[in-house]
């Protein structure tokens, strides 16, 4: 069958990779004579507007029987980082819309393509997107913030406490682009001396937890944050569970000492690093804390979420 390929690209992610990316993408679809069309957004939210624009006008579900039709599929292709493809997922399923989504990865972190078997390469992602036959159902997961009213997605993870932080940091640092692909460790030694231990209840699994000192409290779907920090290798992006971890405020010394395990992926050894897996989760902080979502920072306020899984389609080999 025929695809009609729909660009959405944010040419500033990455620090500019979002333009040179597209540029070598719509270079491949006129080599190859495809057709497609190339949408560029020029403010936060942009993407929003053209999703809101094809799901009226384009955008449909895939049936398996199309591909012996003499039909044109439309197929959306996200250029840009996490957090674009954030907002067009997330918009999708507010929009009850069943369209799969493809992914060229072109951010300053990338951890959606690293957890699900993206190619970071521009070239060797858009032929996986190719020679894919089929949408791929993946895992994310929902949440429903109770004290806002804010509903959403999360295709990466949701934190509170020191990602929130670290985000809020790096997203005030003006050459976020210079930084190597673990972007957080820069700004983190500022955010270790900023962040206190705060409160948390968690309730999953039958069971009611208490953290005073929370230093970390962070949900995810597969293994990487933060630019291919692995927080979670014994995530599993297969499995509709996600995993929930956390660290308290300790002695330097400690802290210090799981960032280095966690370096190496052997953060587990210690008795300090705390995670479990779940399929439903009622997070509470009572203090006012930063939180990130995929990150994108929530600014400093108390929480209460509630999470579960969610799917959507990802067309990609």
């Amino acid at each position: 069958m025929k695809f009609h390929y729909h660009l959405i690209v944010n040419p500033a992610s990455g620090g500019g990779k979002g333009k040179k990316h597209s540029d070598i993408i719509i270079e491949l679809l006129k080599k190859y004579q495809f057709h497609y069309t190339a949408y560029f957004t020029e403010f936060p939210g942009h993407e929003i507007a053209f999703i809101d624009e094809l799901n009226q006008s384009t955008l449909r579900a895939w049936r398996e029987e199309e591909r012996d039709e003499a039909v044109t599929f439309p197929l959306v292709i996200v250029v840009g980082g996490d957090g674009t493809l954030h907002q067009v997922v997330e918009r999708l399923n507010y929009l009850k819309s069943q369209a799969p989504v493809s992914y060229i990865p072109a951010g300053s972190g990338n951890d959606f393509a690293r957890g699900f078997g993206i190619s970071l390469d521009p070239v060797q992602a858009f032929w996986q997107i190719i020679k894919a036959q089929r949408p791929q159902k993946i895992n994310i997961f929902s949440y429903h913030e109770q004290i806002t009213g804010k509903k959403g997605v999360v295709i990466n993870s949701l934190g509170i406490g020191i990602d929130g932080v670290i985000v809020y940091q790096t997203t005030k640092t003006e050459k976020k682009q210079f930084l190597s692909s673990f972007v957080y460790i820069f700004p983190i030694f500022k955010a270790l001396f900023k962040q206190k231990g705060f409160p948390v209840l968690i309730e999953a699994n039958g069971q009611e937890l208490n953290f005073k000192k929370t230093f970390l409290c962070t949900m995810t779907n597969h293994p990487y944050l933060g630019g291919g920090i692995p927080l979670a290798p014994m995530a599993d992006s297969q499995s509709p569970e996600f995993e929930c971890v956390v660290v308290e405020k300790h002695s330097f010394f400690i802290i210090f000492k799981l960032i280095f395990l966690l370096l190496f992926k052997k953060q587990e050894k210690s008795k300090d690093f705390i995670h479990f897996s779940t399929n439903k989760l009622r997070i509470v902080s009572t203090t006012q804390q930063f939180c990130q979502v995929d990150g994108e920072v929530i600014e400093q306020n108390a929480f209460d979420f509630t999470l579960q899984p969610n799917t959507q389609n990802i067309w990609f080999l």
